[in-house]
């Protein structure tokens, strides 16, 4: 029997030399500053472009923020719709609710025109919580008229969109990040350090799922209000067809409040849910840009106008030799568990962040075991402290980032870009019933071919030794075969001559 690297939280800390918590407590993430350009005490001014459904939970966390430190505030919006008091969103409502003064001292700062915006010389930063199809395209704008950007997930509405913001943020040095909840959730980044440690041997797989269940369909929750029609919502902005955003169409409700459900301006489930759960998951095993990636399902049940599956699944294979799988469906909400296979134990995440995740050790045999033998409960439990609310401990990182200019964020641009990568390439698969290679150096998709299962057959055969993820430190550890002496008996009998004759 191989074997097992034995983990517990105190041995684990202390080799891995991780902080307890994962250096994360309370929403406090501990980073290097690099040359600061704002001093300790000066406020930042954010401003808001899109303050629709999620975008409230932003002010409300902002507005703790300036009510408590002084040293933030919200001085700008923009949004196309007038807005509603009723369903407390848009433009004039949430001007109201940041203190803002549209018809006075604010007009110039409270506008549907969200580039009138950028060229307030006080804003700092600025929020954007539009539709996918805006991220891009607001974002490059935003960072070249000099602001840092905090923008919603998913960050981009195609990879090409991604590829190129992540040389927008590299060219002009400004601070950016993707507003992933999760990623303030330490679990991810200590569960890394104990893979690169070798604590759970060789990486194989990660699963993930966000399964949902609703009466009146995905989406279908936000409200359509009388009031909203071409004389209030600005709905050439809003499709954004002369910057090639989206094709002109005919102003319609739905498609304007519950855009998630049309693929000219969303992704469904792969880009709305499926990335918050592929970005941590990626963190967490130290892969990023997948190699190969493969989308299945369909549009089984929601049968109300919407373009995108109520049932999906990715599966994204790495160059690192590892595989990625993430589950769907909205009719269902019953999850698949979350966890990372590795060769010697498995790490398995609670759904509830404060359960923290186990590790289990595997048991190596050399011989089968029926199917659902071992469901992987039990093992070493680990809990690192939770902030007390993912987004303010986002917001609070993120804004100790612009002011010593680390570039660090807790979900930076090339992780942004990996996950947009994989769940696009998830949607184009499904949509054009391919799988499809990324090129990671050009950001290039072409369809995949056979090429794949020959380069890890080649390896076998040459008795190669496995690749590893990101950070890796463990050399060999839990990543090698010991074949039983009864395999030296292997090898074709080349005229009549048994290569074993002298085994």
């Amino acid at each position: 029997m191989q074997s097992k690297p034995m983990v517990n939280r105190r041995t684990f800390l202390e080799t891995a030399g991780v902080a307890a918590g994962a250096a994360a407590t309370a929403g406090t993430f501990a980073h290097p500053a690099i040359g600061a350009v704002k001093g300790a005490n000066e406020r930042i001014n954010v401003a808001i472009l899109g303050p629709g459904g999620r975008a409230q939970e932003h002010i409300r966390i902002l507005g703790r923020l300036k009510e408590e430190t002084k040293l933030v505030d919200i001085i700008a919006l923009a949004d196309v719709w007038d807005g509603n008091d009723e369903v407390k969103r848009g433009l004039y409502p949430s001007a109201k609710k940041c203190g803002l003064d549209p018809e006075g001292k604010d007009k110039d700062r409270v506008t549907k025109d969200y580039r009138k915006v950028l060229e307030c010389k006080d804003v700092d930063v600025v929020l954007i919580a539009t539709p996918d199809h805006w991220h891009a395209k607001m974002s490059e704008d935003a960072m070249l008229a000099g602001k840092d950007v905090f923008c919603e997930k998913p960050m981009t509405h195609t990879i090409d969109e991604a590829r190129k913001l992540v040389e927008t943020v590299n060219r002009t040095k400004q601070v950016f990040t993707v507003g992933v909840q999760s990623m303030a959730d330490p679990r991810w980044r200590e569960a890394h350090a104990m893979i690169a440690e070798g604590k759970i041997g060789k990486v194989l797989q990660g699963q993930t799922s966000y399964y949902r269940n609703s009466s009146v369909g995905q989406w279908r929750y936000y409200p359509l209000t009388k009031d909203m029609s071409p004389k209030t919502v600005d709905w050439k902005m809003f499709l954004g067809t002369e910057f090639g955003l989206a094709p002109d169409m005919p102003f319609d409700r739905a498609r304007y409040a519950q855009w998630r459900c049309y693929w000219e301006f969303g992704g469904g489930m792969y880009t709305d849910l499926f990335v918050h759960q592929t970005t941590h998951l990626i963190e967490a095993m130290g892969v990023r840009l997948p190699r190969r990636v493969v989308g299945a399902g369909g549009l089984f049940f929601e049968y109300d106008g919407r373009d995108v599956p109520d049932v999906a699944t990715v599966v994204a294979d790495y160059d690192e030799g590892c595989q990625v799988l993430i589950s769907a469906t909205m009719g269902n909400d019953v999850q698949l568990p979350e966890l990372i296979r590795g060769h010697t134990a498995t790490i398995n995440f609670d759904r509830n962040p404060a359960g923290g995740y186990s590790v289990t050790q595997q048991k190596l045999e050399g011989r089968p075991a029926p199917p659902g033998a071992n469901m992987g409960e039990g093992g070493d439990k680990f809990t690192p402290e939770q902030p007390k609310e993912d987004t303010r401990a986002l917001w609070e990182h993120f804004l100790e980032c612009t002011r010593s200019r680390n570039p660090e964020t807790l979900c930076p641009v090339e992780l942004g870009y990996a996950a947009i990568a994989t769940v696009n390439l998830g949607v184009r698969s499904y949509r054009e019933g391919k799988a499809f290679y990324l090129n990671k150096e050009d950001g290039s998709v072409v369809d995949a071919d056979s090429a794949w299962a020959a380069r890890w057959e080649e390896r076998s055969k040459l008795r190669g030794k496995p690749n590893h993820v990101m950070g890796w430190k463990a050399g060999d550890t839990g990543s090698l075969l010991e074949p039983p002496a009864y395999q030296k008996l292997e090898g074709a009998w080349v005229n009549g001559v048994d290569p074993a004759a002298d085994a």
